[in-house]
């Protein structure tokens, strides 16, 4: 699967709501963070600069999101399709992702008993 192609899927998704999944939870974290950081300079007794507290007060961005969803789902893609290598044994990964994707739609059709 490519990248853009998946990172459209998240902006899809995103739109469905009409709200950004930044804007969703950004306030909450940020307070979080702030609660840690101020319990964390209470026990040590150490203070940080307002420059360090924002660096590490700063809620998740949206772009964040985007990056850590788009790693677990090229992550989780990359393995399908190599258990699938092995396991066939088929004669490249090449092969394996048109097996595994077709398979996919294969099920997806007998799933909806359009197929067989």
């Amino acid at each position: 699967m490519r990248v853009g192609v998946t990172v459209s899927y998240f902006e899809w998704l995103k739109n469905l709501s009409h709200v950004s999944f930044d804007r969703m939870t950004s306030r909450q974290q940020i307070n979080n963070n702030n609660r840690i950081l101020d319990v964390l300079q209470s026990m040590t007794g150490r203070q940080l600069s307002v420059e360090q507290k924002a660096l590490f007060a700063h809620g998740t961005r949206e772009v964040d999101y985007v990056h850590s969803a788009l790693a677990d789902t090229m992550t989780r893609a990359y393995q399908d399709v190599h258990e699938c290598w092995q396991s066939q044994g088929l004669p490249d990964m090449r092969t394996a992702a048109f097996y595994f994707a077709i398979n996919r739609v294969a099920k997806a059709y007998e799933t909806m008993g359009i197929f067989p």
